[in-house]
C-alpha cells in the first residue's frame, strides 16, 4: 500500500513562502515533487488570503492535492474552557475541504464534559486531531488522559503525533508511540538537534536513524507529513526527495 505523503508548508519557511507570494504559489512545487497533499497554515495566511479561501481551495482540487489545515490555536483555554474560534476555525477548515483541522491541547480540565465539543464538531466535515505541542499541556499524561476521555465519550477525535516535539516537553518518543498509536491518524515527521538550552528542526539527512525508528513505531497506514526544513535552491528536488524517503521508510 502506497504510504500517503503531505507537505507542511512551514517547512519552507515563513520568509521562503512570503517571497513566493503565499502557500498557493507552493502546490505546483508540492505536486511537482510528487506528493499526496499539504498541509495549510493558518498562521501563513494573511487577512486577504483568508477572506478568499474559495481561491485557494479550487488551486487545491486543481492541483489534486488532500488538503490539511493547521492552527496556532489550543482546543482548550488556559482555564479549561472549549476554545471559542473553534468554530469558525472548523468552518475555514471545511472550505477548504481539508481532511482534518489540527490544534494544540491547551488546558485540558481534570475531568472533561465533551457535550459541547461533540455538539460543534457534528456540524463540520473535517475531522479534529490534537496534536502534541512544545508546552506543558503536551506532556504525555495530559495527552494521554483527553485521548481515554475522549474515546470512552465517544468523541470523534483523532491524533496528530509529533515525533519530535517530545523532545521539548523532556518525555520518551517511543513511550508516547507506544502509549498513543491507538488514537494517531497523522504523523508530523520531525527531527531536531539541541542548541543552548531548547532544540531546533533539522532535515533528515542531518539526523540519525531514530526518526525511521520511532517511524516505525507508529502506524503504518497513516499521512506523514514533512514538518522539517525544506531548503535549496531546487524545491521541487529537495522537496521529491523527502517525499520518496517516507515513501520508503
Amino acid at each position: 500500500m502506497k504510504k500517503q505523503v503531505i507537505v507542511v508548508t512551514a517547512a519552507y519557511g515563513s520568509q521562503k513562502v512570503a517571497e513566493l507570494g503565499g502557500q498557493q504559489a507552493l502546490l505546483p512545487i508540492i505536486k511537482a515533487a510528487g506528493a499526496d497533499g499539504v498541509e495549510i497554515r493558518r498562521e501563513l495566511m494573511n487577512p486577504q488570503a483568508l477572506g478568499d479561501l474559495p481561491t485557494l481551495t479550487a488551486a487545491l482540487a486543481e492541483h489534486q492535492l488532500v488538503a490539511f489545515y493547521s492552527a496556532p490555536e489550543s482546543l482548550y483555554t488556559e482555564q479549561g474552557e472549549l476554545n471559542p474560534h473553534l468554530d469558525a476555525l472548523l468552518s475555514e477548515a471545511d472550505q477548504l475541504n481539508a481532511r482534518l483541522l489540527k490544534l494544540a491541547l491547551g488546558g485540558f480540565p481534570q475531568q472533561a464534559d465533551f457535550t459541547e465539543l461533540q455538539r460543534t464538531l457534528a456540524k463540520y466535515q473535517t475531522q479534529l486531531a490534537v496534536e502534541n505541542d512544545q508546552t506543558v499541556y503536551g506532556r504525555l499524561p495530559i495527552i494521554s488522559r483527553f485521548f481515554q476521555q475522549a474515546s470512552e465519550a465517544g468523541v470523534p477525535v483523532v491524533m496528530t503525533f509529533d515525533m519530535a516535539n517530545w523532545l521539548w516537553t523532556g518525555e520518551a518518543a517511543d513511550a508516547a508511540a507506544t502509549q498513543l498509536s491507538d488514537a494517531v491518524r497523522y504523523i508530523h515527521v520531525k527531527a531536531a538537534t539541541a542548541q543552548g538550552d531548547t532544540f531546533r528542526a533539522i532535515a533528515l539527512d542531518e539526523a540519525g536513524d531514530a526518526w525511521r525508528t520511532l517511524l516505525q513505531q507508529l502506524p503504518d497506514e497513516v499521512p506523514r507529513g514533512i514538518e522539517f526544513p525544506l531548503e535549496g535552491d531546487d524545491l521541487i528536488a529537495v522537496t521529491r526527495h523527502y517525499v520518496d524517503l517516507l515513501r520508503e521508510a
